[in-house]
């Protein structure tokens, strides 16, 4: 099992710039894809950004250009930097993993989704 834990939500005016961070813990062979995703009232949750095992990474077009996805060294904690937030951008972001649980799940290429619990971003115009 994988669990996460997400800080660094919080207000900040628009323009204004917050570092989400997601802890990885728990056992598990590989997190192959490390996230963050979001979901505004009354929206459906949609993807903000990932990260591959690799450093491979991929982001929504909204976030393109002011949000940047990273990850440690140990490839269990990654981090969003947001900058230049909007009020668009306000919402609950929660982080998500995509792992091999064993190295078995590994060679049948079977993977588990994992979701931190969300923080709010509030950005205020």
């Amino acid at each position: 099992q994988v669990q996460l834990v997400e800080s660094g939500g919080g207000l900040v005016q628009a323009g204004g710039s917050l570092r989400l961070s997601c802890a990885a813990s728990g056992t598990f062979f590989r997190i192959n894809t490390m996230g963050w995703y979001r979901q505004a009232p009354g929206k459906q949750r949609e993807l903000v950004a990932t990260i591959t095992n690799g450093g491979s990474t991929n982001y929504a077009d909204p976030v393109k250009g002011r949000f940047t996805i990273s990850r440690d060294n140990t490839k269990t904690a990654w981090y969003l930097q947001m900058d230049n937030l909007k009020p668009e951008d306000t919402a609950v972001y929660y982080c998500n993993a995509e792992a091999f649980r064993s190295r078995y799940d590994s060679l049948t290429n079977f993977q588990y989704t994992y979701w931190g619990q969300g923080t709010q971003v509030t950005a205020s115009s």
